[in-house]
């Protein structure tokens, strides 16, 4: 499976209607958009889609509104990892059923398993499915780091392919993985320490800029890909100025893509980190327009 996983992968927001509920047809046509814009894939019910707060049925259930409206070529990967076993493993089977190309499996959260466990998490959910596995350490949300070495065992597992790194710190080469930047600011590091690319989420707002990035850092243009990534930096910066997705789906109202609607215990954007990411997105070139 070697180079499967690369480019820009977009961690897809989840829009939601006026109820609460999941917005199956605003999804569909933001995961076009972004398929249109720079993103080589997408990754639906991640952190920044709020799958903490989708039911199983409403993860499966906007898998499948993206993959309708996508069709069958564009790579779809799901969040299928829970602190969970048994649910991780009924989910990654769901998703399987349901069209995912992949599944995103975060570290258990809040359990706190020791190495022992987070082997045996993943190769149990691993089991579930013949596709391949993304292991997705982010320790800033689950407590738990898997540091390299580790995740060179979990390479191990006959489909799991590469790894969503979200430790900026530990952030290089693992033997046998795929290493995918997990946040935007080190997008073209993760591309120069010899990693695929990144699972983002400013290529929302600048997809064709940060595919350029990856593309002129391919062909050996790599000053040319560090003046776009400077260029970026103001909007990466803004969208970290309070938790993910908040900024973003402001960002996204702001721009006219997506509703900014959240799910408790998320709250929108208050006046100064909206006038934070309304900066951001004027000095990157975007037109505001709400």
């Amino acid at each position: 499976m070697s180079g499967a996983f690369g480019g820009v992968i977009t961690a897809m927001a989840t829009p939601f209607d006026e109820r609460g509920g999941v917005d199956h047809a605003a999804a569909g046509g933001l995961a076009a958009h972004l398929l249109a814009n720079g993103s080589d894939g997408l990754v639906v019910a991640g952190t920044t889609g709020e799958a903490a707060t989708l039911s199983d049925e409403e993860q499966i259930g906007l898998l499948r509104a993206v993959r309708a409206e996508v069709g069958e070529g564009a790579l779809l990967v799901c969040g299928s990892g829970t602190n969970d076993t048994r649910h991780s493993v009924a989910l990654t089977r769901a998703a399987d059923a349901a069209g995912a190309d992949a599944m995103l499996v975060v570290t258990p959260y809040y359990n706190k398993p020791n190495r022992a466990g987070i082997r045996a998490h993943v190769e149990a959910v691993a089991a579930a499915t013949s596709k391949p596995i993304i292991v997705y350490n982010i320790p800033s949300r689950t407590v738990v780091n898997v540091p390299p070495e580790d995740l060179a065992e979990l390479a191990a597992i006959d489909n799991v392919v590469a790894v969503k790194q979200a430790n900026d710190a530990e952030l290089g080469p693992i033997e046998g993985l795929e290493v995918l930047a997990g946040n935007d600011g080190v997008f073209l590091r993760c591309l120069e320490l010899g990693g695929a690319g990144g699972i983002t989420v400013a290529s929302h707002l600048v997809g064709p800029r940060m595919a350029a990035i990856h593309d002129r850092f391919r062909a050996g243009d790599r000053e040319g890909a560090r003046a776009i990534d400077a260029e970026l930096r103001p909007l990466y910066e803004a969208l970290a100025v309070t938790t993910n997705p908040i900024p973003l789906k402001g960002a996204l109202q702001m721009v006219g893509l997506c509703s900014e609607r959240m799910r408790l215990p998320l709250v929108p954007l208050d006046e100064d980190g909206r006038a934070v990411v309304r900066a951001a997105l004027e000095r990157v070139g975007l037109e505001v327009v709400a």
